[in-house]
């Protein structure tokens, strides 16, 4: 099954842009994904499984940064490419 996660950072720090580029560019480097980004979110698709692990991945290292910081997620499952 696949889905759909759109996922918007908010870090809250005056210097946002360094943990939210971090995390788009760690997200990237995962395969079998597809990744859209745009100036709001980072929408993730593909298989509910791999999807889920990157997340679990990905988050950890945003917050273990020193900073803290809001994630906010939609998720739509399941999900077909129309």
């Amino acid at each position: 099954m696949d889905i759909g996660v759109e996922v918007s950072l908010y870090p809250l720090d005056a210097d946002f842009i360094p943990p939210i580029a971090g995390f788009i560019e760690r997200v990237n480097r995962h395969a079998g994904v597809k990744v859209v980004t745009n100036s709001l979110s980072t929408q993730i698709f593909g298989p509910y499984d791999r999807v889920m692990a990157l997340l679990q991945q990905e988050l950890r290292p945003t917050f273990e940064s020193g900073g803290k910081a809001v994630f906010v997620m939609k998720v739509i499952g399941p999900y077909t490419a129309a």
